[in-house]
């Protein structure tokens, strides 16, 4: 499917087939790695679920989008930065060998820095080497790690005399890296909410938690290039004075071409990589694009032409001098002529009518659900789930799918209440596929609705109870500010404790 360049549309993927077309194609050693483009993050991180039950064993890397607007004040979420930088600079490097990355329309559309700033950019050592302080130190000053009384969230780290603690992008806890002098005796993981050390590694690898360097070569890019576009500052320009003096400033992301004599895109990191695109993910680029003119034209705007008026005055106060599209962003004839070299798939959840030169039908199905037999107060669900589960089974196998495996053993219980024998457990798509005729099987995976394919139907947790409540998480409260916030305590109160 993937040898050749030029697009293909492939209808009958409804949503969970197109992951398990996405696993093979990326554990065909034959082919060439994929790109995967989702419509939007939310997207992206039911694929990432569905993938660890369809591909289990495959490595796949994530590159979301930034969290904020384009042109906006604020700086892009920490977290998000990190692990977008984990996945870049393990391209970069070649250091993975991941042949499938999942990223989206808004991270595709914007550059990002180049190859050769990444290449060589992580900071390794193991226990018994030697590291100098100093070479820590001026590695976070560089790399945009945040200093802080206690680490917790990724970017940052703390520094006690021989002890130091970092959360280095792409990690699952943060590290304290023990010294004597300079030798590295120890590195031990930590759970950043107790503190307490959970395992330890035989060595360590940094890697940038910013995507704009502050050393003294990016510095002096970006005062070229902001006196270039903007010209010299006649007023106080809080972003110009900070960088100048070597500081940090929030939102100065979006000024991130200044920083680098080039940018390069998502493609340049894979180069032979074929392209796979979610349903609806052209219309997903074009209002992107839209957004990103409309909020470059209303900063245009809001620029101070005069000083005429307090409110002139007050513009000027802190002004917003936005980078134009070109320098930041694909444009929509720049990306498709990026395509137009690649292999480069469609998926679409219906059959799609045209030319069978470039139309494939996977032969994917969207099952039905059991709406029907939830609104009938005369009948019982999981009898009516039951009577169609084992009637599908004389001609297919079956696989019944929950979020969790909470609510797999709840199911499984409440099928067994209705009738049925109790039922295997999988761990992956290819068992599911390996099953002896008529099998009837449940599984742990993120499929929002089931399907049908070839000899083998799908029903998901939904299908059987429909729509999920969407509960937000829960902010976890820092440990530090537990006093401050049950600071009313008086002297002989119940306090619950480890």
């Amino acid at each position: 499917m993937f040898q050749k360049p030029g697009r293909t549309e492939i209808g009958g993927t409804p949503d969970g087939l197109d992951a398990v077309l996405l696993a093979g194609a990326a554990a065909d050693k034959g082919g060439p790695p994929v790109l995967h483009v989702a419509r939007d993050d939310a997207r992206m991180t039911r694929m990432l679920e569905m993938l660890r039950f369809t591909a289990p064993g495959l490595e796949v890397l994530s590159f979301p989008a930034w969290d904020c607007l384009p042109y906006d004040r604020v700086s892009p979420n920490a977290e998000i930065v990190a692990r977008r930088l984990d996945t870049l600079t393990r391209l970069a490097s070649a250091e993975s060998g991941a042949r499938l990355v999942l990223t989206t329309v808004s991270a595709l559309l914007q550059r990002v820095p180049p190859r050769d700033s990444l290449a060589d950019a992580a900071l390794a050592a193991r226990v018994g080497e030697e590291v100098r302080q100093e070479t820590l130190t001026t590695y976070f000053a560089d790399n945009g790690y945040h200093r802080a009384g206690t680490v917790r969230e990724p970017g940052e780290f703390a520094i006690r005399g021989g002890i130091v603690d970092v959360f280095p992008p792409g990690a699952a806890e943060p590290l304290r890296l023990d010294f004597f002098g300079d030798e590295l005796e120890s590195v031990r993981r930590f759970d950043a909410m107790t503190q307490r050390t959970t395992g330890k590694e035989s060595g360590f690898t940094l890697r940038p938690v910013s995507e704009i360097p502050l050393n003294q070569a990016a510095i002096k890019l970006f005062r070229q290039g902001y006196r270039e576009l903007f010209g010299v500052a006649s007023e106080p320009d809080p972003l110009y004075e900070a960088i100048s003096a070597g500081q940090r400033h929030i939102g100065m992301e979006h000024w991130l071409p200044l920083f680098h004599d080039r940018l390069e895109t998502l493609f340049d990191y894979l180069p032979d990589a074929a392209v796979t695109m979610d349903h609806q993910t052209g219309e997903a680029v074009a209002a992107r694009l839209d957004l990103i003119t409309e909020y470059f034209d209303a900063r245009q705007e809001m620029m101070p032409k005069t000083r005429r008026g307090a409110q002139a005055a007050a513009a000027s106060a802190q002004p917003y001098k936005p980078v134009p599209p070109a320098r930041l962003f694909l444009d929509g004839e720049e990306l498709e002529k990026t395509l137009a070299g690649r292999s480069v798939a469609g998926f679409a959840p219906f059959a799609v009518p045209g030319d069978s030169a470039v139309t494939l039908d996977a032969g994917g199905r969207r099952v039905e659900d059991f709406a029907t037999a939830r609104a009938n107060p005369n009948l019982a669900l999981f009898e009516e789930v039951r009577r169609r589960v084992e009637a599908d089974a004389m001609e297919h196998n079956v696989l019944i799918t929950a979020h969790s495996a909470g609510s797999r053993d709840r199911l499984a219980n409440l099928l067994q209440d209705s009738g049925m024998k109790p039922l295997p457990v999988l761990e992956g798509w290819s068992e599911a596929e390996n099953l002896p005729p008529g099998s009837i099987a449940m599984a742990v995976a993120e499929f929002e609705h089931g399907f049908s394919i070839d000899s083998t139907i799908v029903y998901s947790e939904q299908d059987l109870l429909g729509e999920r409540l969407a509960r937000p998480a829960r902010r976890r409260r820092r440990a530090e500010n537990f006093i401050a916030e049950y600071s009313p305590l008086s002297e002989g109160d119940l306090v619950v404790h480890i």
